[in-house]
């Protein structure tokens, strides 16, 4: 188990990694030639429904992000810490199966970067959700 100061370290570096993805999402949304690092690779520019997939994407990575770093203890309370572990467990194994489509993908950037991105922020929120369940620090 990682005490609570790794557990806040920990967590936000998995929100480092996530804000990482958000910001890419909202690049793609934004219509920006990244496409061939995302969705596939087939496209530079992303074609509408995978711009507002991109977008929702902002949305759920966001949410995400507030999960983890409450269940590192940066903020929050201990009246979700139950969820918020099996949150960060199914984060965890999403972000897995995540890493093993973008092995997987025909795009090099997928393979070779997102790929192994995957795998460290599905480590990163593993630690996490292993975390003890302490409340959060006061500042």
């Amino acid at each position: 188990m990682l005490s609570r100061r790794s557990a806040t370290r920990t967590g936000r570096a998995a929100a480092a990694c996530i804000a990482v993805v958000v910001v890419f999402q909202l690049l793609l949304a934004s219509e920006l030639p990244l496409g061939r690092a995302a969705w596939g690779g087939t496209n530079d520019i992303l074609s509408p429904s995978l711009r507002i997939s991109s977008a929702v994407a902002v949305i759920i990575w966001t949410g995400a992000t507030l999960l983890i770093l409450e269940r590192a203890g940066a903020w929050g309370s201990e009246r979700w810490q139950s969820l918020q572990r099996r949150g960060d467990w199914f984060l965890g194994a999403l972000l897995g199966f995540g890493a093993l489509l973008n092995f997987a993908s025909s795009s090099p950037w997928e393979r070779f970067g997102w790929g192994p991105f995957g795998v460290v922020m599905t480590v990163l929120c593993f630690r996490v959700a292993r975390a003890r369940a302490e409340p959060p620090q006061s500042q």
